[in-house]
Formats: structure tokens, C-alpha cells, sequence
């Protein structure tokens, strides 16, 4: 992780703080009125909502271009699975082997932009109840949305354009949001399976009871 990236999530961590406080006291109010008390697994969703979205932002939007920041020579990639070619181009300029592909810058961005998506994943499914082809369409709409405020220089607030609209960032960040999805779905599986297998005990119980008398 670089100084830049580092740097971005305290910022970051900064922000939840601030749209945290700001959140908590009206969701505070909002239960008490409708439901007569806290409920706290909410509360506690609704912050790691909000801590999530408060990092991802900081990661892809962070650090804004200074005064001596140079503008890119490329601002569109419209290539699918460039960042392919774009590894084997790395290997040969540092002269690695393609055993260490995995090594490359090009591989672990590619793998962040999966992983930044995996946790809209769980959401739309845990929280959202949303099937598979939902979350893909809320991650690529996410997805898409952020690349369209890259593309525009944040719309005009930034001196310039500082990041790629990369079409490779829009199939990476759709297929995390899926594995996020399907890991959700799985731990949704299991803990039916594991309530499942301990009622069975209880159950065959009371029927053993009902036997000797």
C-alpha cells in the first residue's frame, strides 16, 4: 500500500467519523419514536455502511491533484482485460518472470478494485435482499458513476482529469460486488444448515419423550 493510499484512508476515517456523528443522534430519535428502543444491530449496519463508503470514496477519489501534480497522458482505457497486457509490459521493463505476475503493480490494483466492491456485494445481499443480477447492476452502476466523476475532472471541481476511466475498473469493481454477493449467500447457507442441524436434536428428543410414556 502507498504513502498516498495510506493517506487516503485516514481521510477517510475522518469522514465516517463526521457523517457518523451526524447520522447517529436522527437514526437515535428515528428508533426510539417507531420502535419505542434501540436496536442495535442497525445502528451497528448503518455504521459499517457508512465506514465503508467513507473508505472506498477516500481510496478512489484521494489524494486531489496539487499545484506541481502532472495531468495524465491517458485518460480513457476503453480495452477489456487490458491490465492482462499491461502486467506482461511490467514484467519485462523490471525483467521478472511470469511466475511473479502476481507481484506486479498492475496485478495488485486489479485485485483492489475487486476487493473494494466486495463489501457492496454483502450488503445488497444481507441488507438489501437483493439476488445476484442486482448486485451486479448496483456495483457496475456504482461503478460507472465513479468513473463518469473521474472522467470529469469530479465534475469541475478538480483542476484537472487525475484518474483513468478504466473500462477494466468497471469489470473489476462488478465482479467484486458479485463475490461479495456469493460469499454472502453462502454464510446465509451455512447458518441455515447450522440452525437447521441443531433443532434436529430437540426435536428427535421430545419424540424419544413422547415414546416412554
Amino acid at each position: 500500500m502507498t504513502n498516498a493510499q495510506v493517506t487516503a484512508l485516514q481521510y477517510g476515517l475522518i469522514g465516517f467519523l463526521a457523517g457518523w456523528v451526524t447520522i447517529l443522534v436522527p437514526q437515535l430519535v428515528l428508533q426510539f419514536a417507531r420502535y419505542g428502543r434501540v436496536r442495535p444491530r442497525r445502528i451497528a449496519t448503518t455504521a459499517g455502511f457508512v465506514l465503508y463508503a467513507s473508505l472506498a470514496l477516500a481510496v478512489v477519489f484521494l489524494p486531489l491533484p496539487g499545484p506541481n501534480s502532472r495531468q495524465l497522458e491517458q485518460t480513457v482505457q476503453l480495452h477489456p482485460f487490458q491490465w492482462i497486457a499491461d502486467i506482461h509490459t511490467e514484467l519485462l521493463k523490471h525483467g521478472l518472470s511470469s511466475a511473479h505476475w502476481f507481484t506486479t503493480q498492475t496485478f495488485q490494483q486489479a485485485a483492489m478494485n475487486v476487493l473494494l466492491f466486495v463489501p457492496l456485494g454483502l450488503f445488497a445481499r444481507l441488507c438489501w435482499r437483493r439476488g445476484v443480477v442486482g448486485a451486479l447492476l448496483i456495483g457496475g452502476a456504482v461503478s460507472l458513476a465513479i468513473e463518469i466523476t473521474q472522467l470529469t475532472a469530479n465534475f469541475g471541481t478538480a483542476p484537472f482529469v487525475y484518474r483513468i476511466f478504466d473500462v477494466d475498473d468497471l469489470i473489476a469493481n462488478t465482479f467484486g460486488a458479485g463475490l461479495g454477493w456469493l460469499a454472502a449467500a453462502l454464510l446465509l447457507a451455512l447458518r441455515s444448515t447450522s440452525s437447521t442441524v441443531d433443532a434436529q436434536p430437540a426435536g428427535r428428543e421430545r419424540i424419544d419423550l413422547a415414546k416412554t410414556r
